[in-house]
């Protein structure tokens, strides 16, 4: 892309408030740090000034962002169905309508030839406004009654409706900032929690009876660390108040016929001991990490939870971590991980059998669908991989067989067998071999000349499986190979592959990436020169940190919404989110664990040097990562930087943390990407293949 003659934004000096502070015996500058300043007219000025620069620098690939919008939305059926799940005799479903940017929530008594009631239209509900989102959606027993939340703002800040299904009327009962939902079995009576004013951590649970002006304070979590969160067994006996850190719960339950009764607590918060729970007959299924990182599962009878009548249902596996137990009348499923795959072992109680499903691609994506009905006699799980639209599937517990019920249409002509994937292994700088796949087109050769865009998340042990996007073959078909790592500080490779990259390892989240790159480099599945990197959150965090240890090794850098001030914000308890991540990344206010975030935090480890090419995204009304931590880092990084590489920064002015809420306008920024990418690889003018 040509650069632009625009003015390049710089904050005014004369609004430069520079803060100074000694921290462990160092003394801290922070120029940027009256950004924060939302409602100061002059930062919004500002803002505005880096988002026309953007737009400026990228005016040439205008007509490049319109192609690739217009070949990406080809690919979608617009007008489509989601698969009807069944729930208390009815079929629960959405759909979307070509033209339209929000599904539709409908549902049909008995059978899908019954009439439509629709339950929400979010068209309807987003009209005047720039972001529309439905958090909890939840049908009263009887299906009478639906509780939901929404967020018009991006913000993640939501508000709990209640919506009489009978006449469509919207009942006077509502709460703010409400986090889940849970109702009670008589159909009247609604638990929730709710989040604090500012830091966003959920922390008390209230219990409302519809029609009722009281809104009953039943609990409140006082320690920081922990959030709360309720819900009703699939059973539909018990509610389950679970009060969760980054490494350690405790839960509480109560029968969901006994609204006013006591909670009865499982087991006390033990520091690093996590535990989940479900509900089958007389017995309590927890999963539980007391013996092994890896987790087995337990029982305990519902009249005596506590561990001292815990009995061993499923052992630890070294290998295997379990990551969630399911419970049905007559079966009970496993999602597992093994060797940086998801799988899932259903368990036949009726005739004492236990399977693992198997899959033969050699990376793919698999987990539970939607499964309301406790008394079921098949388990609906959702697959995908790189080559594989998501798709939907009943599995029949007596045969063993699973019916594939919907495949998503990928239209424009798009074929499976263009295209091949595989997984390699990168060797970290410590020997651990790191899984990397990869997806491209076939006939690529491993000779150099192929660009690449390598992604990556690695925190909070989420594992990032292969899932499919139609959007990605727009670079694919133009020569691109895509590639996503498997990092340490995911959970990709179970618990200990998180432990290996939190807390004082996070380094190895970083020398891992950069041990992949160098891997695609090496082999020859790209060169440095045509390879662009992308994260996103925790994920910009990454590539804020490899680009400064690393600069040379990448053509382009796209960081969405990214965690790059990392010690200031850690120091910040007011903000959001704060407390609850000491276990993730440590807390600077100790002269320890602030020399690991020192080490790779990436506003404070900028220097005087060339950098790649960067992007940097962000949305105004971020709740995850303040928009300022982006906008201080773009504008430290603009006096720092010695080369001639466009920095962008562009802000969504009425979205937060996962950007524009309308599918239609979600597309058109995944085309403004993709424009800027293919232009650090060289493709701006390549046609793609058919």
């Amino acid at each position: 892309m040509t650069l632009s003659t625009q003015t390049r934004p710089e904050p005014p000096e004369a609004e430069k408030h520079p803060h100074v502070s000694t921290l462990h015996g160092e003394t801290r500058h922070d120029d940027y740090a009256w950004l924060r300043e939302k409602s100061d007219p002059k930062v919004i000025a500002y803002l505005e000034a880096e988002n026309a620069y953007a737009e400026a620098l990228t005016a040439d690939s205008a007509a490049l962002q319109t192609s690739l919008y217009t070949e990406m939305l080809a690919r979608i059926q617009q007008t489509d169905l989601s698969v009807p799940y069944p729930k208390g005799g009815w079929l629960y479903y959405a759909r979307t309508e070509e033209g339209k940017q929000y599904p539709t929530y409908c549902r049909r008594r008995g059978t899908m030839d019954a009439p439509e009631e629709v339950l929400l239209d979010l068209n309807a509900m987003a009209e005047g406004l720039a972001f529309m989102a439905v958090g909890d959606f939840e049908v009263s027993p009887d299906g009478s009654k639906l509780a939901y939340s929404t967020d018009t703002t991006g913000y993640r800040q939501y508000v709990l409706h209640v919506q009489d299904l009978a006449t469509g009327e919207v009942l006077p009962d509502t709460a703010e900032r409400v986090t889940s939902i849970a109702w009670c079995a008589e159909g009247r009576t609604l638990f929730y929690t709710q989040e604090d004013e500012t830091s966003k951590r959920s922390y008390r649970v209230y219990r409302h009876v519809l029609g009722d002006a009281a809104h009953d304070l039943v609990a409140e979590e006082g320690d920081e660390r922990f959030g709360i969160g309720v819900h009703r067994t699939r059973s539909g006996e018990w509610l389950v108040e679970s009060r969760t850190s980054h490494t350690t719960c405790e839960t509480r339950v109560l029968r969901a016929d006994d609204p006013k009764g006591t909670w009865t607590l499982i087991a006390p918060r033990v520091q690093d001991r996590e535990y989940y729970v479900d509900h089958r007959g007389g017995l309590f299924y927890i999963m539980v990490n007391d013996t092994s990182r890896e987790f087995r599962v337990v029982t305990a009878p519902v009249e005596t939870p506590d561990p001292a009548h815990w009995s061993e249902f499923v052992a630890a596996r070294e290998g295997v971590t379990i990551r969630g137990v399911s419970c049905f009348a007559d079966f009970i499923v496993l999602s597992e991980r093994e060797s940086a795959l998801p799988h899932m072992t259903v368990m036949d109680l009726k005739r004492d059998t236990s399977v693992r499903v198997r899959f033969e691609e050699p990376a793919y994506s698999v987990g539970s669908s939607t499964n309301e009905e406790f008394a079921a006699t098949t388990f609906r799980y959702a697959y995908q991989s790189f080559v594989t639209p998501p798709s939907v599937f009943d599995l029949d517990l007596a045969t063993r067989n699973s019916k594939l019920l919907k495949r998503t249409a990928v239209l424009g002509g798009w074929d499976a067998s263009r295209y091949e994937m595989q997984r390699i292994s990168a060797k970290a700088a410590d020997g651990t071999a790191v899984p990397v796949t990869l997806l491209y087109r076939k006939g690529t050769q491993p000779d150099g000349s192929a660009p690449c865009l390598l992604y990556a998340y690695g925190s909070y042990g989420i594992s990032i499986d292969v899932t499919f996007s139609s959007a990605r073959y727009s670079l694919v078909d133009r020569g691109a190979v895509f590639a996503l790592a498997h990092i340490r500080g995911g959970g990709d490779l179970g618990q200990r592959w998180h432990d290996d990259g939190r807390m004082a390892k996070k380094m190895n989240t970083f020398t891992d990436f950069i041990a992949c790159a160098e891997h695609l480099i090496a082999s020859k599945w790209t060169s440095r020169d045509r390879l662009v990197i992308q994260g996103g959150s925790a994920g910009g965090l990454l590539m804020g940190a490899v680009t400064n240890l690393r600069p040379d090794l990448f053509a382009g850098v796209v960081s969405q919404v990214p965690f790059v001030d990392v010690i200031n914000t850690m120091l910040d308890t007011s903000l959001p989110l704060t407390v609850g991540e000491y276990e993730e990344w440590g807390d600077p206010h100790d002269a320890t664990q602030y020399a690991w975030i020192r080490a790779y935090s990436p506003y404070d480890n900028m220097e005087r040097k060339a950098y790649p090419a960067i992007l940097v995204k962000t949305g105004l009304n971020d709740s995850q990562v303040g928009y300022w931590e982006p906008a201080k880092y773009v504008a430290r990084l603009r006096t720092l930087k010695t080369d001639a590489n466009p920095l962008l920064f562009k802000i969504n002015m009425g979205a937060g943390h996962g950007g524009s809420s309308g599918r239609y306008d979600a597309l058109r920024e995944v085309a403004f990407d993709f424009a800027w990418m293919l232009g650090r690889m060289g493709l701006s003018n390549v046609t793609p293949l058919g």
